[in-house]
Parts: structure tokens; sequence; C-alpha cells
């Protein structure tokens, strides 16, 4: 499978959190990509710039650390954007909604925690 990861998944996977099993079998699964957007960077990035508590670190480290550890990424194209359109009106928070869109275009399954998230029709695994 290709797996597009969560903002706080990645966050959590990050700082060593405990992450729920299903995560770390999908994570260690050899079968599976994993992939990153820019857009859980930004995220990340605006909420350690306003002190955001239980976040702290830097964006380019998380990226590095990202990449080293064989996770692709992915860019933000126009179509990801407009695939925004095409959501229903589930959840307001623009990150996720990109991510979600992001997921919906190029075919991978959005992880993710959130039960908001979840309630979207297609592509999520929730954890």
């Amino acid at each position: 499978m290709k797996l597009l990861l969560d903002t706080h998944i990645l966050i959590w996977a990050a700082e060593g959190s405990r992450l729920p099993k299903t995560v770390i079998t999908a994570m260690e699964d050899t079968d599976n990509e994993l992939f990153f957007s820019v857009v859980s960077i930004w995220e990340f990035v605006i909420k350690t710039s306003l002190g955001r508590e239980g976040i702290k670190g830097e964006g380019a480290l998380l990226r590095d650390g990202l990449l080293a550890s064989g996770y692709r990424e992915l860019e933000v194209t126009a179509a990801h954007v407009l695939g925004v359109r095409d959501l229903p009106p589930i959840h307001g928070d623009p990150f996720d909604r990109l991510l979600l869109a992001q997921s919906r275009v190029e075919g991978l399954i959005f992880l993710t925690a959130d039960a908001t998230i979840a309630r979207y029709p297609s592509n999520v695994m929730k954890v």
C-alpha cells in the first residue's frame, strides 16, 4: 500500500511518542510505501513558530529525518489544490483538507488518528 501519513502521526513518530500498534505495523511493513507531504512540514513549522504546546523541533530536521528514513516527499500541485473542492464539508481544517485531497488525487491511503477525517467516504485508514 501507498500511505500518506497525517501530520500528527509524523510528529508522534519523530518525537518517539507511543504510536498505535496499527501505525507501527503499517510503518514497518516493507511492502508499504510511506509518504509525507510538504503540507505537514508547513503545518509543523507554523505550530512550532506559534509555540504550540507539545510540539517542538525544527521543520528542516523533521524533513531530513523523514527522507533519511525512506519516506517519499509529496509536493503540492494545482491538481491537489483543486481536489479540495471535491471534498464534502466534513472537516474545516485547511491543512487536513489539502492532505486528504492529495491522498485522493495520488491514489494514496491517508493514515490518521483523527475521527473527523475518518468520516470521509474513501481512502482513509483510521488508527
